[in-house]
């Protein structure tokens, strides 16, 4: 086995997809560093507990993940043409209405529906440069505006502000890798994390920047991060309420919920949470306002 081969674990029931990032020996023993295709886990495995399969396989937590992402991309694409329909729907009775009006009074002005939308933009920071990919590819596929920038987590505090401050975003995705030490109990403890620290501080510094929860929306936090802290911290999502392993999409599906709620709306926080790929355990936060902006009239000139 080599660096960039596919494998999965067999005493873990061969459940989750891992990419071989790196080797270590350690005392004369072979250990493989891995890290998760889908999920933001980075493990070690002994070269006897691993099997190597094909780039594309799943693993069985990874075939239940892919079709909940597939089954929510297809709903919200769903919703909102739905939306759309209903909202032409009105449109086309007040046409009816106004055009009845008009042969009454005499007056031949048409009406046509010059109204658009202009959804949210996202600045995503990610730890990870192939997670990062796969979360620009959705971005674009829901129709996001989103720009993506690789950068270790220990960096992040520093150079967030500054990157906000130039790319000027309504929300701020802040996410990489993440876990607890073994064998830590103290959950409150942010020594116990391995970059819950770097994600705290990160948020810290953005709130001094933009207090307004509602001006500058935050989701930061990977797998088994610690969310109160990050909470605490001024974001207005965070993971991870039951310290599990996250996808590495859910930061995706929680800035499609607030990016195209209306901004004379708050957004409900449990269909937030319902629509992400981990749920409940895996991500939380707090009431905020869409960012989604109605505009009129709408640009002639533009298709």
């Amino acid at each position: 086995m080599v660096i960039g081969d596919f494998v999965v674990r067999k005493s873990y029931g061969e459940d989750i997809t891992f990419k071989i990032i790196d080797i270590i020996n350690d005392k004369g023993i072979k250990y493989y560093v891995l890290k998760g295709v889908n999920l933001r886990i980075i493990a070690d495995s002994p070269e006897r507990d691993l099997r190597l399969v094909k780039p594309n396989n799943e693993g069985k937590v990874d075939s239940i993940f892919n079709e909940k992402i597939n089954n929510s991309i297809k709903n919200i694409m769903i919703k909102r043409s739905d939306a759309f329909r209903a909202e032409q729907s009105i449109v086309e009775n007040i046409k009816t209405y106004k055009k009845k009006k008009m042969r009454i009074s005499g007056n031949s002005e048409t009406v046509n529906n010059m109204t658009f939308a202009r959804p949210g933009k996202v600045l995503h920071i990610d730890g990870d440069s192939e997670y990062l990919e796969v979360c620009l590819k959705v971005y674009k596929q829901l129709s996001i505006d989103a720009v993506g920038k690789v950068m270790p987590e220990r960096e992040q505090p520093n150079k967030i502000v500054g990157i906000v401050k130039d790319i000027k975003p309504d929300i701020v995705v802040i996410t990489g890798h993440d876990s607890m030490i073994k064998g830590a109990k103290d959950y409150m403890d942010i020594n116990n994390y391995r970059n819950s620290a770097y994600f705290i501080k990160s948020v810290s510094n953005l709130r001094d920047y933009e207090p307004s929860y509602d001006d500058l929306v935050i989701f930061a936090g990977a797998c088994q991060s610690c969310y109160e802290g990050i909470l605490n911290a001024g974001a207005n999502y965070a993971s991870s309420p039951g310290r599990v392993l996250i996808h590495c999409l859910d930061p995706v599906f929680v800035s499609e919920k607030v990016a195209y709620t209306n901004v004379g709306q708050i957004v409900n926080i449990k269909d937030v949470v319902k629509g992400t790929v981990t749920g409940v355990k895996g991500i939380g936060g707090l009431q905020t306002r869409g960012k989604c902006r109605e505009g009129y009239p709408r640009s002639t000139y533009i298709t």
